[in-house]
């Protein structure tokens, strides 16, 4: 083989052997850059999740200073459940949050005039969620009143006024409840928990059972979750960023800004008493739900204050 030809081969093995290992580590960065590519993705994916975390739980924990045993495992379970269903249930939460800037300074001044511990104005909130509704057994506002324990503790309730829907009588009418399950019972726990079941469904629980402690009770469903709601709603509410709500004060539901009017005669057209009054029938009816129908009717002696905007 001359050496030219040999030359020429040489040359051209040469530059295939170059080729190959260009092709190799060209494949090689290939396979590396897609697979940083998927490293990537991945790790955004994850960032982008919102993942379940389990909630704090407090201890210790009192409701009215009186102690929650969270050392019991069934006790500790049910907050647990409660804490978590009110954390997650964001919506719900969230709204009770910002209502509760509202209704609070209204609630808290009218518990703390009757000698009822302001850890029940969580108790409203477990309630009805600081809202005027109505449950399918016809308990109405706020508290929750029946209509035969409304009108028993002083609320006025007919076709045309309902004062389960007036916040102040109201609240008013639940501390006189309160006040006598307390006298009752002697603890505020077994008084909120009456306040859900019924103060004879307690004291037949105490006469049955044997014990006269609200987390030693084997009670219904409902009335077994109730004071652990109720603490879910303190805890969450007494730190919501803890729980995972973030809220700044332009959020929150501001109270209402009103001034009162006193009415000593029968009105027979509310929705021109409110254009006289340079407000709407719609502001009208928002600033005094309890007002149930078009036209108030008085019988003498009788006297309503109504409240209108301040401005």
């Amino acid at each position: 083989m001359s050496k030219q030809l040999r030359a020429l081969l040489f040359s051209s093995i040469a530059i295939l052997f170059v080729g190959v290992i260009y092709l190799f580590f060209n494949i090689r960065e290939s396979k590396a850059e897609k697979q940083e590519e998927s490293v990537t993705e991945e790790m955004t994916f994850v960032q982008g999740m919102n993942y379940a975390m389990p909630v704090p739980i407090p201890d210790p924990a009192t409701f009215a200073g009186e102690p929650v045993p969270t050392d019991i495992f069934y006790v500790r379970e049910q907050f647990d459940r409660e804490l978590t269903v009110n954390t997650y249930w964001h919506s719900s939460t969230l709204l009770s949050i910002k209502r509760a800037a509202r209704w609070f300074p209204v609630i808290v001044p009218i518990l703390a005039r009757n000698g009822i511990p302001e850890d029940f104005k969580y108790l409203v909130m477990a309630e009805s969620g600081l809202m005027n509704v109505v449950s399918p057994t016809g308990a109405t506002g706020f508290w929750q009143f029946l209509e035969s324990t409304g009108k028993e503790y002083g609320l006025v309730i007919n076709k045309e006024v309902d004062e389960r829907y007036y916040v102040v009588k109201a609240t008013e009418a639940a501390c006189a409840y309160l006040n006598k399950s307390f006298f009752k019972f002697g603890n505020w726990t077994l008084v909120a928990a009456s306040y859900n079941t019924g103060p004879g469904r307690i004291e037949e629980t105490i006469a049955r059972q044997l014990v006269r402690n609200y987390y030693d009770m084997f009670l219904n469903e409902e009335t077994s979750r109730y004071i652990f709601r109720i603490l879910a709603f303190k805890y969450i509410l007494e730190d919501p960023h803890k729980y995972g709500f973030k809220l700044e004060k332009g959020d929150l539901y501001d109270p209402l800004a009103v001034k009162t009017v006193k009415v000593t005669s029968s009105i027979n057209d509310l929705p021109s008493f409110a254009i006289e009054h340079k407000t709407t029938y719609r502001m009208l009816k928002e600033l005094n739900p309890w007002l149930r129908s078009d036209k108030l009717t008085l019988s003498p002696g009788e006297i309503y204050e109504i409240a209108l905007p301040a401005e």
